[in-house]
């Protein structure tokens, strides 16, 4: 009985070994714990601003206070934390001496990858850009094989309001050692009401009769506003009418309506387009996917361009339809217009590194990548010359 025990206690240790071997080649090997930051001056006006207020002593004729209204925030800085294993390709170089989360591969982006195996980035951060305080993540995983490729990718960007949400699996083709084709279905969601603009709906609904419900100036009364209806005669004995406009606590925001639209209005309809687009719940789509990828690679000439392009066959399986990026241009005056087709869409991205050194002393290249999601298209581009002296 004895035996048997030690038996099964060693059998248990060496397959716990034989598991932590396992993890620690497949999944920690080669990976990177990192944590890292920054700090800076943040933006500064190029020249100051001011304005002239009464001396509330005086009258408007008064020798004024001039106020210094430049606009002042404290540093910027941004630390974070994570833990990456990610391929770079023969033509792509550590950009650094060490990793610190701002780095981008093509991993991120082409559908295949520069080995087969598992990749993954694990990285959050907390960010203060202009005053502001954010936090962000880029969440990564992705296992490309001979004849498949799954990857899992979230992804957040306080400053640039950027969240997003993906899975997609796909069947990949290789045919031959530079070229893969690959297909499969891919689901995103966002939190982002693209195509949907509450407070043009809003200001845009009539009645029967075809007259506005909500009158412009009735978000000014929503939000505390009064008006007040004046005749004003100049030194010539020229007559106008117009309105004043009030805030809350009685002091005059804009002497007419032109001016009220022009200086309190931008403010109210973003604040009203945020209250609605916070009453949403996120969407979720699938569609499908295909993509291509090729890749040359020699130490004076490399050549490496990819494509990703969903097909215009969404399906929402999560949020109101209603306001999903269907119906896009379906809202007219008076609201959804009834019976309306819903629109799909294209969304695609491509991107090409290319490199030739002509000789020793000469090199040309070209990288670029461009993408385009519902309303948003990100691009960017770097080309030029190596001249070398030897």
């Amino acid at each position: 009985m004895n035996r048997l025990l030690i038996f099964i206690l060693l059998f248990t240790i060496n397959m716990q070994g034989q598991f932590f071997k396992n993890v620690y080649k497949n999944f920690l090997k080669h990976g990177t714990v990192y944590v890292a930051g920054d700090i800076g001056n943040s933006i500064e006006a190029i020249e100051k601003s001011y304005f002239v207020r009464t001396n509330p002593d005086g009258s408007i004729y008064s020798i004024p206070e001039v106020v210094d209204m430049t606009p002042s925030f404290p540093y910027d800085f941004r630390y974070g934390i994570g833990f990456r294993k990610l391929a770079r390709f023969d033509y792509e170089r550590k950009p650094k001496n060490f990793y610190d989360g701002t780095e981008n591969q093509l991993a991120f982006s082409a559908p295949t990858s520069a080995f087969k195996g598992l990749e993954y980035q694990f990285h959050f951060e907390q960010e203060r850009y202009r005053g502001e305080d954010f936090k962000n993540h880029h969440l990564f995983l992705k296992h490309t094989g001979k004849y498949h490729i799954v990857k899992v990718e979230s992804r957040e960007v306080g400053k640039l309001n950027l969240k997003y949400n993906s899975a997609e699996a796909r069947a990949r083709l290789p045919i031959g050692k530079k070229f893969s084709i690959s297909a499969g279905v891919i689901a995103r969601g966002h939190e982002r009401a693209y195509g949907y603009n509450p407070i043009e709906i809003w200001l845009n609904e009539t009645n029967e009769w075809g007259n506005a419900i909500n009158p412009w100036y009735t978000l000014g009364y929503a939000n505390g506003f009064t008006d007040h209806f004046t005749t004003y005669t100049d030194s010539d004995g020229t007559v106008t009418n117009d309105w004043i406009w009030k805030d809350s606590d009685g002091v005059i925001v804009a002497y007419t309506d032109l001016q009220f639209r022009e200086l309190c209005m931008p403010h109210m309809m973003n604040n009203y387009n945020m209250e609605q687009w916070a009453l949403l719940d996120p969407w979720i789509e699938i569609a499908p996917i295909v993509g291509f990828d090729f890749y040359h690679y020699k130490s004076n000439f490399w050549l490496h361009a990819y494509a990703n392009y969903i097909l215009p066959y969404h399906s929402y399986i999560a949020g109101d339809e209603e306001f999903s990026y269907l119906n896009r241009n379906n809202w007219g005056t008076g609201g959804l217009i009834q019976d309306s087709e819903l629109e799909q869409w294209d969304d695609y991205s491509a991107g090409v590194n290319f490199g030739w050194k002509l000789s020793q002393s000469i090199g040309v290249f070209v990288e670029g990548e461009y993408s385009k999601m519902w309303d948003s298209e990100l691009f960017q581009t770097t080309f030029g010359l190596n001249l070398t002296f030897k």
